[in-house]
């Protein structure tokens, strides 16, 4: 089981639970190789550390986009250091770059419904 628990992305804060006994250290959000944001953390339970990361408006746009949730022990503001830890990874994606990958899938889900459609009938034509 992985250290870190995704809740969800919601209201554009991206939540989650790090299992682990000892506290972590800084967690930093990472979009394309720059520090965009620091991420709070709250001891929840005894080896239960609640996540939050709001995710920069100005970064969302058109396409795919991944952030990292990445560990170290740097000093807030600072870039992740070398050696930081990967946690987690958030993929968004938006716009119209979705519309062709649907309407393929969508046309190949016909192709096999209709390949179904005639093995029934003629399984259903067969003499018995």
């Amino acid at each position: 089981m992985s250290e870190f628990e995704s809740l969800g992305l919601k209201s554009g804060i991206w939540q989650g639970v790090i299992h682990r006994d000892a506290q972590p250290g800084r967690l930093v959000l990472v979009h394309m190789g720059s520090r965009v944001a620091e991420a709070r953390l709250t001891a929840e339970a005894p080896g239960r550390w609640r996540v939050a990361a709001a995710i920069p408006v100005e970064r969302l746009s058109e396409g795919a986009q991944s952030f990292l949730l990445v560990e170290d022990g740097g000093a807030e503001g600072e870039p992740p250091r070398p050696g930081a830890r990967r946690l987690a990874s958030l993929t968004l994606v938006a716009g119209e770059i979705l519309d062709g990958d649907l309407h393929a899938e969508l046309s190949l889900m016909r192709g096999e419904l209709e390949l179904l459609k005639k093995e029934l009938r003629r399984l259903a034509a067969a003499p018995a």
